[in-house]
């Protein structure tokens, strides 16, 4: 596998990141940002790029950009340290990202997945699959989705889909595609009885309106998207609220209970208090939510 190492051109002596990297067997090519012009005669060689931004985290976000003007296209993986997980975003339009301390096993499968997925990806795309893996639904490679009618999760009525973990929904466009918001998210998103729906900023639960704020509704579309997954209370401050809140994770319980109230009997146990951790949203599932502990 040939694969492109990206990284501060300052840092271009240091050891490689993951180091682990190194005892793979792989053509490693390594160049700082300014040289990717110089790499647009070899971009069709490359089959990965890993872009290092442990100590120079601004690279993640610019990272996709920049290969683009360089024309490769190759899958990327991000290295971060540990505290660099906490910015990681969609927005930076990245095949996965993956830790300096990675072992060696673990970085030759996340290698060998993300070369795997963009071969697929850009198989389907020239077999006139625009954007995407045929059936897959997921974003391309040039931020499109196919969409496949409505993916259902939790509690519906008989004859629904069902698939566990993709709590969203696209709305379909003229051409077939899902439409998806700035940060690459569905604009329509149902679980069982529960349809969210950006496109007009309304939220329906069994076609009764929820008369939500707007922090409230980005709450629940949060939750409907990640449906039996628990989150910390970190976790959805900064997902929900953004990076630049610097109020405490209080506010989060708030939320929390305010929306508790406004989806009524036939929701409000959805939301479960996962203790001393944060939250989960589950539409199968009834809980009793008196003996659920909200403090922080």
């Amino acid at each position: 596998m040939r694969i492109l190492h990206i990284c501060p051109t300052a840092r271009l002596d240091a050891p490689l990141a993951p180091e682990s990297l190194q005892y793979l067997g792989h053509r490693i090519d390594r160049c700082g940002t300014e040289d990717l012009p110089d790499r647009k005669a070899d971009a069709a060689a490359v089959d990965v790029v890993i872009a290092d931004a442990c100590l120079d985290l601004s690279l993640a976000p610019r990272i996709a950009e920049l290969l683009a003007e360089a024309r490769i296209s190759a899958p990327v993986i991000v290295v971060l340290g540990e505290g660099g997980l906490a910015t990681a975003s969609a927005k930076w339009q990245v095949a996965d990202l993956i830790l300096t301390t990675a072992g060696p096993a673990e970085v030759e499968a996340r290698l060998r997945v993300a070369r795997d997925r963009h071969t697929a990806s850009s198989a389907a795309h020239a077999s006139g699959f625009p954007g995407g893996t045929a059936g897959s639904g997921r974003p391309g490679a040039k931020g499109g989705a196919v969409g496949w009618g409505p993916v259902r999760t939790g509690r519906g009525p008989v004859g629904t889909t069902r698939q566990s973990g993709l709590g969203l929904s696209g709305r379909l466009g003229e051409a077939g595609e899902e439409l998806l918001n700035a940060d690459g998210e569905p604009m329509v998103v149902v679980t069982g009885d529960l349809r969210i729906d950006e496109t007009a900023f309304t939220a329906e639960l069994g076609g009764r309106s929820l008369d939500l704020t707007y922090r409230e509704f980005a709450l629940l579309k949060f939750f409907a998207m990640h449906p039996e997954r628990v989150f910390t209370r970190d976790d959805i401050l900064l997902t929900v609220w953004g990076d630049d809140y610097f109020g405490g994770t209080r506010t989060v319980d708030v939320h929390v209970r305010r929306l508790r109230a406004k989806l009524g009997k036939d929701l409000e146990n959805a939301i479960h208090t996962v203790r001393n951790v944060g939250y989960r949203f589950s539409a199968d599932s009834v809980t009793d939510t008196d003996s659920e502990d909200v403090t922080a």
